[in-house]
């Protein structure tokens, strides 16, 4: 198959007319050619479509029912007070039909490829399923419905505190000590889905391991990506520090071959030593501007990490929204804020939406262990085309498209996505929304029953 485009982006350059082959989820040619072949598929700007570097999709059947204020203060902790009440009642199909759409959405906003931080692995209560992955071929089976590209990234969960607190309520659906967590990973990997799909670890959190589970886990997984929260909340820096003895990116980067396979999600509370250390050691910083400011979780030292030319891609967590353009300008927009200043996230002169777009695009590539992030040859066939007749980017050049997307484009701009050359999205729709669709309103119709 091919595409043709009237515009795209070729590293940092604008082309026209280009012609771009696939074959087996590849790209395997570029041809600049005027005239689309009788098959092709045009569009007019055609871009390398952004991976979602970090979801837990389940949540998403929480968007809309946490923003009422308790009695006393709200805040995270409350939140997920709420995320436990869904975790007494979720069903294996419940999940799936949740995860379909969140992965349905998130290719009509323009993502190719998910992250999916997936930590429920058990009944209510901790009973374990027969087949121990059981939930994460739910996940895989939403995957295959959808066609979205994969990182899957299983989490070892295996206390409630830093100091080793046991697990209770909820947090029950989570466990696993690390021997169980390593044969639910080799589990997976017998069941991926898609020949580019991708099987990484994800310890949860320093407080939800300890030093020396995360030193064994990382022992036996010696490839591939690792993704671990790491500093979302100023309570969790107070008490990984009390316990540890530093803060946790320091502690992190002091007791672990942080490199580049690594992602540190909500890398938001940080010194500006700890900001330079994360940059040089080539890890990606993952974060989730939209479920962050949800959260209240506070702003990522984004100046520094930038001069010190730290990689970094977007997420959208707990899925409340799924936006890319929006991920992409709540991420700028936070910065100025704080600084009272404007274009901020971009070293030296030039576009900042270009600047935001194609480091995610590289930085969230690099976090999936996935091959893509650019238009180029041997790379997976993960685009997206965007809609140039649109009012909010029709008038625009080719150097200001990416602002305009970023920072002037509604959702909806997208009008064609592939997954490694799977064409889901067309016409701004996914091909298969009207089952996705059915099959999510009766997933929650049972689940709110009593919620």
């Amino acid at each position: 198959m091919a595409i043709h485009a009237k515009t795209a982006l070729l590293g940092s350059s604008w082309v026209q007319d280009l012609r771009v082959e696939i074959e087996d989820g590849l790209i395997s040619a570029l041809h600049m050619q005027t005239d689309a072949q009788p098959n092709d598929v045009c569009v007019d700007i055609l871009l390398p479509a952004l991976a979602n570097l970090h979801s837990h999709a389940f949540q998403r059947a929480m968007a809309g029912m946490t923003e009422v204020r308790a009695a006393g203060h709200e805040s995270f902790w409350t939140w997920r007070t709420l995320m436990y009440r869904f975790l007494d009642r979720l069903t294996p199909d419940q999940i799936e039909a949740i995860a379909a759409l969140v992965f349905m959405e998130m290719q009509e906003a323009g993502y190719a490829s998910v992250g999916e931080f997936h930590y429920v692995h058990h009944q209510p209560g901790g009973a374990r399923y027969d087949q121990l992955s059981e939930l994460s071929q739910r996940i895989f089976a939403a995957v295959d419905q959808t066609g979205i590209g994969l990182t899957h990234l299983p989490v070892l969960y295996t206390y409630s505190g830093v100091r080793q607190e046991q697990l209770a309520g909820g947090q029950m659906r989570f466990g696993n000590d690390v021997d169980q967590f390593l044969r639910l990973a080799n589990d997976c990997r017998t069941h991926l889905p898609h020949v580019d799909s991708r099987i990484g670890i994800a310890p949860h959190s320093l407080r939800a391991t300890s030093p020396a589970d995360l030193q064994q886990v990382l022992a036996q997984s010696p490839q591939g990506p690792v993704h671990i929260h790491i500093a979302e909340q100023q309570q969790e820096i107070s008490d990984v520090e009390a316990a540890l003895g530093q803060r946790p990116v320091a502690w992190l980067l002091d007791n672990a071959e942080v490199d580049a396979r690594w992602c540190l999600i909500h890398a938001t509370h940080m010194t500006d030593d700890e900001t330079r250390a994360l940059a040089g050691s080539g890890a990606v910083a993952g974060l989730c501007p939209i479920t962050e400011a949800n959260l209240g979780d506070g702003i990522f030292n984004g100046v520094v990490y930038m001069e010190n030319h730290g990689a970094f891609g977007v997420g959208s967590d707990s899925n409340v929204r799924i936006s890319l353009p929006e991920e992409l300008r709540m991420l700028e927009y936070s910065q100025r804020l704080r600084d009272k200043a404007r274009t901020v996230l971009v070293r030296g002169a030039g576009s900042v939406g270009q600047a935001l777009y194609t480091g995610a695009a590289q930085g969230g590539a690099q976090a999936l262990g996935r091959a893509a992030g650019e238009i180029s040859v041997g790379k997976l066939a993960d685009l997206v085309a965007i809609d140039r007749d649109h009012p909010t980017l029709c008038t625009l050049r080719d150097d200001q498209l990416l602002d305009g997307l970023s920072f002037a484009a509604p959702d909806g701009t997208v009008t064609d996505l592939w997954s490694a050359g799977r064409h889901q999205v067309r016409a701004g729709q996914h091909i298969d929304r009207k089952a996705i669709l059915t099959a999510y309103r009766r997933a929650m119709t049972d689940l709110l029953t009593g919620i």
